[in-house]
């Protein structure tokens, strides 16, 4: 029995005192940081993480007595050096990389942190494409510029621009940025149009040779996201190339306001350079914990630990410390044990002479980078929590505008809200879709001192006018064509342009190019077509805007109405002083039948009347003439008194007084029509009356005021179906619309370069080797019966259209001035 109870004692000693080890915790743990010391980001980061450093190792809360050793390494902005100080920081054995500080870096040893499974908790790498699932290992506690430029493009979208010219350094940093950029722009219906990559120096004759360069494009909106420079070496550059002023707009990502929050107060008088930019800052809301630090950071500038100004990457320096020891503490807590081992796999990469077999993998790495992903704590940059991408999630961005020496903050930018006046919680969601209408921002004073929108955009600059090609026209010259040869263009389409020219807020530089040898009309589809091959920038002139063409061009808004007409010869009646008795004719009675009848009743009254006045009455004009004096002796008007006689004595003969009705009604008239013969006569010869004047009436107003047609051509419709001769004007796009839509062989069709033609092919007909008519737009055809009489047009327009200024995409800017020059001048 005692032999089986001494082993058993034996191995439960042994268990407890391997237990007891396994569960220790170790006195030092070693943390590495990796960063530019004398930068902008590092002078802020290095006495941040050495406070939270010395923060965690005296705070008795976390670790339970187990000390964090700092291990720190100057990458000194070199790729080279940073690679190997990273290595030589891997050699230490430390148990996570504080940085590094470059995206550069951070793509050079991500692959060797993946192998030896060592975190690298970053608080300065924003390359959106370091969260590819390549580097599982690498893990973000800053913004990355997928949400910065997401930002960045919403600014660009709030003020309608279109277009904007992107400087960036030319590395990971810079391009990946500037990709993501382009990105969200395209979100916006916008794009980059220029991108000027530089090198991480700034080299300044570089930067002025590429400004000056960039000054030859049309747009003049800059987003500039490079390295912080606390020299603002491109601000300065561009100020002495007088791009400083307000045709231009300068937009920054956030390594301005790094640079600009660590300048000391007496340094503030430089901001001068920088009048009317307009940047973005990372967001850390306000509390007494920031505001207790921010306490704590002048002393530490008195006592010469810290030698700038405390800007966003140094918040996110300190808390990153904090994020790692709070992750460090809870590993050890569940009775992980901190240990490295060699891998063959980091054997097998021994190269180059490198000591690679000094580094070892630390066996824990990937539980400890779990639980750096579940953090959840408030620290002085805010609320820190990670997404799946190893992110934290975005806390927006501030709006800073640079007016004259000091840094407005003029609005918030979140990812869930958008812009307003005031800070919302981002990390409340991940929507994107927020209402246009709710955006709002202060107003901004933009380069100049103008509160007004810049307009971003220009035409070019004097040594690359605008190549605008006009039509040199034979005929119809009052509309566009040059004079005699002489390079001067006239007409009224050239004074539209030039009118709309002076509504534009900026000089418009251009020089005109005649098309067309001035003996014939040119083709404007040719001229439409030079312009989308970019032969002309631009064209003006009396150019119909027509589906074809707007397939491959773009129109400003139509200047002039026009549409296609008919024009046929027409015969025109002169009035003379005997026009009156023109509509006595036979066809006015009416057809035969009627002509018939009209003619015996008129016989029958007459004979009627006669026989009343000579054989009833053979006295009664005396009569009569004796009861109209009686009447006056009454008060009646004389015209009343002959009324009431001739309806008294003989109304039977007189039934078409159109007073007759009226007299009844007044008493005037007492007596009426009693014979019904004498009703027959009266309710007849009232109806021929009233006929007789319609027709009378209707055909003099026809002669005096309609044009006879000589042309049975009556419509488009009855020209096509008369197969004769059609003409149209030289160049015009009425030849393919007759030809290709309405279908008119195209032997039918005439060319017609000149009015004088015109009126020779109409007077000819096409019995004569002429045409039955001419079809072409309005506009010229008023034009052209101005001076004629025996032509005019038959219908009404069949085609709806109108006479626009052909462009590219970059012309059409001047569209809006168009739209007011119309509207203030033809309205």
């Amino acid at each position: 029995m005692k032999e089986l109870v001494i082993p058993q004692l034996f191995v439960s000693i042994w268990v407890l005192i391997n237990g007891f080890v396994s569960c220790q915790r170790p006195a030092v743990v070693n943390l590495g940081a990796l960063f530019t010391f004398d930068s902008v980001i590092g002078k802020a980061a290095k006495p941040a993480i050495e406070a939270a450093v010395s923060d965690v190792n005296n705070d008795s809360r976390i670790l339970n007595g187990t000390k964090l050793n700092l291990l720190m390494d100057d990458a000194n902005s070199s790729v080279l050096l940073g690679s190997v100080r990273a290595f030589q920081l891997l050699e230490e054995e430390v148990v996570a990389i504080i940085g590094p500080q470059s995206s550069v870096i951070a793509h050079m040893i991500s692959a060797i942190a993946n192998g030896l499974q060592v975190p690298l908790v970053s608080y300065a790498a924003t390359d959106p494409t370091l969260s590819a699932l390549q580097f599982p290992f690498f893990v973000r506690t800053t913004q990355s510029d997928s949400y910065q430029m997401a930002a960045m493009a919403d600014l660009v979208g709030f003020f309608r621009w279109k277009e904007v010219i992107a400087i960036t350094v030319d590395d990971e940093y810079g391009r990946n940025g500037i990709a993501a950029l382009g990105e969200e722009l395209n979100k916006k219906m916008a794009k980059i149009s220029f991108k000027l990559f530089l090198s991480n120096q700034l080299d300044e004759s570089e930067v002025m040779d590429k400004l000056n360069k960039s000054k030859l494009l049309c747009s003049r909106v800059y987003v500039v996201h490079v390295n912080p420079d606390p020299r603002l070496g491109i601000f300065t550059i561009a100020q002495k190339l007088q791009m400083m002023t307000d045709d231009y707009t300068w937009l920054a990502t956030d390594w301005l306001s790094a640079t600009l929050d660590s300048f000391p107060p007496t340094k503030k008088t430089s901001l001068g350079v920088l009048q009317g930019v307009v940047g973005l800052r990372q967001l850390t809301p306000e509390s007494s914990q920031k505001r207790g630090f921010m306490t704590r950071w002048k002393g530490m500038q008195r006592k010469g630990s810290a030698s700038s100004e405390l800007n966003t990457y140094g918040l996110q320096a300190y808390d990153t410390v904090w994020i790692v020891a709070y992750a460090i503490d809870k590993f050890l807590d569940e009775g992980k044990n901190i240990m490295f081992s060699s891998s063959r796999k980091v054997l097998d990469m021994k190269t180059s002479g490198l000591p690679i077999e000094k580094l070892k993998v630390f066996t824990g790495g990937n539980d400890l980078l779990n639980i750096i992903l579940q953090t959840n704590f408030t620290g002085l940059s805010g609320q820190v929590q990670f997404n799946q991408d190893r992110n934290v999630f975005s806390g927006g961005y501030d709006v800073i505008n640079i007016d004259q020496v000091s840094i407005r903050t003029v609005g918030y930018w979140s990812n869930v809200s958008g812009f307003s006046l005031s800070p919302l919680d981002a990390r409340k969601g991940e929507q994107n879709s927020y209402s246009v209408i709710d955006q709002r921002l202060q107003n901004i004073t933009w380069i100049g001192g103008k509160t007004e929108r810049p307009r971003g955009w220009v035409v070019a600059v004097d040594e690359r006018p605008l190549r605008i090609g006009v039509p040199n026209r034979a005929s119809f010259v009052e509309f566009v064509t040059e004079v005699n040869g002489s390079h001067k263009i006239e007409g009224y389409c050239i004074d539209v342009f030039l009118k709309a020219r002076e509504l534009v807020p900026y000089d418009v530089p251009y020089m005109f190019k005649p098309f067309g040898d001035g003996r014939s009309n040119p083709s404007y589809d040719d001229l439409v077509n030079m312009v989308a091959a970019d032969v002309f920038n631009a064209a003006v002139g009396d150019i119909a805007i027509v589906t074809n063409r707007t397939k491959i061009v773009d129109f400003s808004q139509p200047y002039a109405s026009t549409g296609l007409v008919i024009v046929a010869p027409i015969r025109n009646s002169k009035s003379t002083a005997w026009v009156f008795l023109k509509p006595f004719t036979v066809e006015m009675w009416g057809p035969p039948k009627r002509q018939l009848v009209t003619m015996f009743v008129l016989v029958w009254w007459g004979v009627n009347g006669v026989e009343c006045i000579f054989a009833h009455e053979p006295f009664c004009i005396v009569l009569m003439l004796k009861e109209v004096k009686e009447a006056i002796h009454v008060h009646m008007l004389p015209i009343q008194s002959i009324q009431v006689v001739v309806l008294k004595n003989g109304n039977s003969w007189i039934p078409g007084s159109s007073n007759f009705k009226f007299l009844s009604y007044h008493g005037i008239a007492e007596e009426t029509t009693i014979s019904p013969l004498g009703r027959l006569v009266m309710v007849i010869w009232f109806f021929l009356l009233m006929v007789g004047t319609a027709s009378y009436t209707a055909s003099l107003t026809s002669i005096l005021t309609v044009q006879q047609l000589s042309s049975p051509i009556t419509g488009i419709d009855s020209l096509i179906a008369s197969h004769w001769p059609i003409g149209y004007q030289t160049g015009s796009f009425a030849y393919d619309y007759l030809s290709n839509d309405l279908y008119v062989p195209r032997s039918r069709l005439v060319s017609l370069g000149s009015p004088e033609e015109f009126e020779s092919a109409l007077r000819r007909g096409p019995s004569d080797g002429g045409v039955a008519a001419i079809v072409d737009e309005l506009t010229y055809v008023e034009l052209f019966l101005s001076k004629q009489e025996d032509f005019g047009i038959i219908g009404q327009p069949f085609t709806r259209g109108g006479w626009g200024f052909v462009s590219t995409f970059l012309y059409k800017q001047m569209d809006a001035s168009i739209y007011t020059f119309i509207h203030k001048h033809h309205a």
